[in-house]
């Protein structure tokens, strides 16, 4: 009998199969306070690294995008407030946080515009060549094995389609790595626990944070991928990073 296969979560060791499972967890608790807590942890910064995401994106009417850990749909709502005739899926694992955007649309004159979709970013129930856009952002180092989301975002994407990837990433100065690190453990948790009545599952977020790969090692997945033209740019000294691919 072959060994189970292992990742991680946090910094805790799991078998693959939990992960999936785990990470629902965390955003099942938190989905009613996750865009106050994305204010809250950030500073409200997480609003300037998406609206430089759109416009390195450039969004065009009549374009489809696949929004995937799209959660409460704040990036689909961008992308559609500078495309108007354009049309947004998001796709998300947890249905609780698709239902807190669901509501959210409803209170815009974008609802006809906007899909939710539940299901696992690597089996994507699309078929080849859909969509123009594939946008990920703050989820890919959710994703129990991201060379697989990356496989399955190409696949889905038509040729001349544009994948861009918004992740907290590394700080190249140690000393400012340091830093951020002391306020991620030591601050971050607690107004998880004061805001969301959650300490756990944003301790977990800033773990995963520090598990995921540096910039140039995470290009390159994109790389193996398939895509083409492949760049990044740091964003807040490389607190976070934007990633960009082409299917050519």
């Amino acid at each position: 009998m072959s060994e189970k296969r292992t990742t991680h979560f946090g910094f805790e060791t799991v078998d693959e199969d939990a992960k999936a499972g785990k990470v629902h967890g965390v955003f099942s608790n938190v989905a009613s306070k996750y865009d106050i807590m994305n204010d809250v942890m950030s500073f409200g910064i997480h609003r300037i690294w998406k609206n430089a995401m759109m416009d390195w994106l450039a969004p065009r009417g009549g374009q489809k995008l696949l929004d995937v850990a799209g959660g409460t749909g704040d990036v689909s709502f961008r992308f559609l407030k500078r495309a108007p005739q354009a049309h947004a899926t998001v796709f998300d694992m947890t249905q609780a946080m698709l239902d807190a955007g669901r509501k959210r649309a409803e209170a815009t004159d974008m609802a006809d515009q906007l899909d939710w979709v539940c299901g696992d970013a690597m089996a994507l129930p699309f078929a080849d060549n859909t969509f123009d856009v594939y946008t990920i952002s703050f989820g890919i180092r959710n994703v129990t094995r991201p060379r697989e989301a990356i496989n399955e975002a190409y696949r889905v994407l038509k040729p001349g389609g544009r994948l861009m990837v918004l992740e907290f990433s590394q700080i190249p100065n140690p000393a400012m790595q340091w830093a951020y690190d002391r306020y991620s453990f030591n601050v971050i948790p607690p107004m998880g626990k004061l805001i969301a009545n959650d300490a756990d599952s944003y301790r977990y977020l800033v773990e995963s944070i520090r598990k995921f790969p540096k910039q140039d090692v995470f290009l390159q997945m994109i790389k193996d991928g398939g895509f083409e033209n492949t760049k990044y740019r740091n964003l807040t000294m490389g607190v976070a990073c934007l990633h960009s691919g082409w299917k050519i």
